[in-house]
């Protein structure tokens, strides 16, 4: 019973990896995350588990990137772990690669409070972000230029869809079947349903009530 017990606590915290190239820096962050009862902290063994990854170091380099992608590529779990960034020295020209290998929080190294780092592991592990304003503009900068050098010129989008999967995702929303937007569109209806088919089957939609209901919801139409 006691045992029991024991594993229920263990399944409701959040659990976390730690990374940190000093020694010192690693044993005081595990040290002050361990002792938070909403935190489960986890050895090198159980890094597939990991629900939230938090690296620790004075920058951040091909090393930490090398870690997050290893222990992404492990995991156990439906989704792969998010990454809270401990640092003082972030270089914008990272920002893409850091989002590819999982960050979803920077915070500074400089008198972190671990209350503050505690609480953005919590809200990190419910799908939230923290970075700096400085990052958000970048972000956001970078992809507009994805947008512009190499989605448009293919006829994509950020979306996923292309502008021919939106124009007849949007008809269909409308209430128009096959037939009728193949004849708006100027395309065979053949090619109408084999649009359908490989938006259905590239986001495992069930049915085309489906389809439109995902293009609604990511803002696509």
């Amino acid at each position: 019973m006691i045992h029991g017990e024991k594993i229920s606590r263990r399944t409701d915290r959040v659990r976390v990896a730690v990374h940190a190239p000093d020694l010192l820096a690693g044993l005081g962050t595990t040290s002050i995350l361990g002792a938070d009862e909403r935190l489960d902290v986890l050895s090198d063994a159980d890094l597939g588990a990991a629900e939230v990854v938090v690296t620790v170091g004075d920058s951040i380099g091909d090393g930490v990137f090398a870690f997050l992608r290893q222990v992404r590529a492990a995991s156990s779990l439906p989704a792969p772990p998010r990454c809270v960034i401990v640092t003082d020295h972030f270089p914008v020209q990272v920002l893409m690669t850091a989002i590819e290998c999982g960050m979803a929080a920077l915070l500074p190294r400089r008198d972190l409070d671990g209350e503050h780092l505690v609480r953005t592991i919590l809200a990190v592990s419910q799908g939230a972000g923290a970075l700096p304003p400085r990052l958000q503009g970048s972000l956001l900068s970078q992809l507009e230029r994805i947008q512009e050098d190499l989605l448009v010129p293919n006829g994509l989008a950020l979306s996923g869809l292309s502008d021919r999967e939106r124009e007849v995702l949007r008809l269909l929303a409308d209430g128009h079947g096959t037939e009728e937007i193949a004849a708006k569109l100027a395309y065979s209806e053949s090619t109408v349903k084999n649009v359908l088919h490989r938006v259905m089957s590239r986001y495992g939609l069930h049915n085309r009530t489906h389809a439109v209901a995902f293009a609604l919801r990511t803002g696509s139409i």
